[in-house]
């Protein structure tokens, strides 16, 4: 594994997905061979918005995970670090309350939502463990949080054959797409570098949460985590 690739500063990650953002729903579709709208609909059941419920959902990029949350009746906020994300949903949504956000440093005050749900975004904050705890500060007592994130195939040969897609086939794929190949090679690389499924489990309880219980998806490839604050 090229360890530089992964050493990007935070500035670095940010203006990645700033040049990914036009074209990056319609990668991570092909890529994902349509398994990425399936996975949404289980985070949406696994957050379980209720009417006039305020969610935040940080790592929105353009919106989408935001949509269906919205559409069930709760007040969503899509917050994102990538200003070029935030442009491209706020072009395709502009009902929705995008807001420029630092996992790390939420610009909310304390116990302000219901619930807190992050996709396929905590692997690139700098320290995960500090953005869980933010986001349970920003969450109301005994209100919830949802992360969705790669994680590990919990079959030997499975997992080594996706490992061999993720560092070959994928930047590949990207690149006729019209994605920067280059930033498919530093997501490949995070997501082998990320923890398990029982490391993520332990990272959620140093950051506060409660009640903390995971869910694989797809053989392990993806794997849902839930926690509750207390």
């Amino acid at each position: 594994m090229n360890r530089a690739s992964l050493d990007k500063r935070p500035t670095d990650v940010a203006r990645m997905f700033d040049d990914v953002a036009a074209r990056y729903d319609i990668t991570n579709d092909v890529m994902s061979m349509g398994q990425d709208r399936r996975w949404r609909g289980q985070v949406l059941a696994a957050v379980d918005p209720q009417p006039g419920e305020v969610i935040l959902d940080i790592a929105a990029g353009t919106g989408t995970s935001s949509e269906p949350l919205e559409a069930a009746g709760a007040k969503v906020v899509p917050g994102d670090f990538s200003l070029g994300m935030l442009k491209v949903g706020k072009k395709r949504r502009r009902d929705l309350g995008f807001t420029a956000a630092d996992a790390m440093r939420l610009p909310f005050g304390d116990n302000t939502f219901d619930a807190v749900t992050m996709s396929f975004g905590l692997r690139n904050v700098e320290d995960p463990v500090q953005a869980l705890a933010e986001f349970h500060r920003v969450t109301k007592s005994g209100g919830r949080v949802v992360i969705c994130e790669f994680s590990t195939p919990t079959n030997p040969v499975f997992r080594k054959v996706y490992s061999e897609y993720l560092m070959g086939a994928l930047p590949r794929i990207a690149k006729p797409i019209g994605s920067n190949a280059e930033s498919y090679v530093y997501l490949a690389e995070s997501i082998q570098a990320w923890p398990d499924q029982q490391g993520m489990a332990a990272n959620l309880q140093r950051a506060g949460w409660d009640d903390v219980e995971w869910r694989n998806l797809t053989g392990g490839i993806v794997a849902l985590h839930r926690g509750r604050k207390g």
